[in-house]
């Protein structure tokens, strides 16, 4: 538009001194608007994700995973920084797309002689009055790229948005894997304080027991004494989960900026367990996940680029027109001209070369990523399968024997037919073994949340059976 118009204001030539200024004036003053409008224009209309949701309000409420994760995705300064760069990069591809602006150029020659010819116009005097006459030359001059510079570039910074936005995906990825592990710290110290809490009222039941017997002059005194000492020792370890439990709300709360967690329970279930998938089916997935995607479209891009350094061999072509004013004879003369370089020494050689050895490393670190995905998913999933026999044998075997041995010993201490001691171990072992339990549980989710985070979605669509692991699980993935 501006190239037409300068075109267009030149055709009325300059046929006075006066005309000049004023084409020269208006020349230098349109592309300022022009300019000025666009920028206004973007300013208005510019795309930007708005991260000024308000926070969800979660006061005395019961908390899902996928309302936690949501707040944190929602309220993330990393996330905000990526999606600012996006926006960034959106900017690059429209710069990259643009043609070069042409370029007016005014050149005075001996400014100040323009005074009128008079008399002979063939005496020496006439001549030498002519010779330093004022000469006013203006120009445009268009610079035209030529071997597909500007389709190059544009695929090129294309490319790079579609990098920016896998590091997006990625980056979000992370940012949930680290909600769940989070939540299931939560998850797991709730179960904790609830164990700790029954165990108390295991032990209370245990020194009413004692106190009857020691009333009754069954058993000595320091029975009563021992059984009130473990009811104590219940109560610290009480005490330490809440805590426990406080620390992981706080931590939890933490990732989405609340520095006192205002929600009233976390929801899920630990027992919720989902079958193993074959490990063939993860890897599978697993290379398809954003970070094995970003590899691939890296590669793409260094290809990009080294196509654009590929055209920069070619030199481009100027091309310039004007006119030229004389100021005593009262003429104008129409110039042009082409100009194009001489690629005798500086072939772009360095930057071919550079471009060729950073697809070489665009591929090798492609291979890196894969295999480093393919081993974090078999730790994860060796460790997880021996989670997952773990948590059965102590589901299926030992806490049904344990608990079965606690309230044997227990009647069997009211009747006189177990000491004190027995019933003490028969508690403790109870206690520790759920413990054990919890544990394995907090163990497991946590591997399956690495697990997802490798795959990049749940882990439920690649089991024969699915379950839902935690309320909202399935969805966490997901925009």
């Amino acid at each position: 538009m501006k190239f037409k118009l300068q075109y267009k204001q030149l055709q009325f030539c300059l046929l006075s001194e006066t005309q000049i200024l004023i084409l020269l004036l208006f020349s230098l003053y349109c592309p300022f608007q022009l300019m000025a409008s666009s920028d206004s224009a973007y300013l208005n209309d510019g795309k930007s994700l708005n991260y000024q949701t308000s926070l969800l309000s979660l006061e005395k409420k019961d908390l899902t995973l996928r309302e936690a994760v949501n707040l944190v995705l929602q309220h993330n300064p990393e996330l905000a920084a990526f999606a600012k760069e996006m926006n960034a990069l959106e900017g690059a591809t429209q710069q990259a797309g643009f043609f070069r602006n042409p370029e007016l150029s005014v050149n005075v020659e001996n400014a100040g002689n323009i005074q009128k010819l008079s008399g002979d116009i063939n005496s020496p005097e006439a001549v030498a009055q002519e010779v330093v006459q004022q000469v006013t030359t203006i120009r445009i001059s268009q610079l035209f790229e030529l071997g597909g510079k500007r389709a190059a570039r544009t695929a090129a910074a294309l490319l790079n948005e579609e990098l920016a936005s896998k590091d997006y995906n990625t980056k979000r990825i992370e940012i949930i894997a680290r909600v769940a592990n989070a939540y299931t710290d939560v998850l797991a110290g709730q179960e904790r304080l609830r164990l700790a809490e029954a165990t108390m009222q295991l032990a209370e039941n245990v020194v009413n027991a004692v106190v009857k017997r020691v009333q009754a002059g069954k058993v000595p005194p320091i029975e009563e004494t021992r059984a009130k000492v473990g009811f104590s020792t219940t109560q610290i370890e009480r005490e330490q989960a809440q805590r426990d439990l406080m620390a992981a709300r706080k931590r939890l709360a933490l990732l989405w900026g609340d520095h006192s967690p205002q929600f009233n329970q976390a929801l899920g279930n630990l027992e919720s367990l989902v079958p193993l998938p074959s490990i063939e089916k993860l890897e599978e997935r697993v290379l398809e996940s954003p970070a094995a995607l970003r590899a691939l479209k890296n590669i793409e891009q260094r290809k990009a680029l080294l196509e654009v350094e590929q055209t920069r061999r070619i030199p481009n072509l100027i091309v310039n027109a004007g006119v030229v004013h004389h100021a005593q004879l009262g003429g104008n003369t129409a110039v042009a001209g082409l100009a194009i370089p001489l690629p005798l020494f500086d072939r772009n050689q360095g930057n071919l070369k550079e471009a060729h050895e950073r697809v070489n490393k665009a591929i090798d670190e492609r291979g890196a990523t894969e295999w480093r995905l393919k081993t974090e998913l078999a730790q994860a999933y060796e460790v997880l399968s021996a989670v997952w026999n773990e948590i059965n044998i102590l589901r299926d075997e030992i806490l049904p024997g344990a608990r079965s041995a606690f309230e044997v010993t227990k009647k069997g201490y009211e009747l006189g037919r177990f000491g004190f001691l027995e019933l003490l171990d028969s508690q403790r072992i109870l206690f520790q073994n759920q413990v054990l339990y919890v544990r394995a549980l907090a163990n497991y989710q946590r591997l399956v949340n690495e697990i997802e985070r490798l795959i990049a979605g749940p882990i439920d669509e690649l089991s024969v059976t699915t379950s839902m692991r935690h309320s909202g699980d399935n969805e966490k993935y997901k925009e």
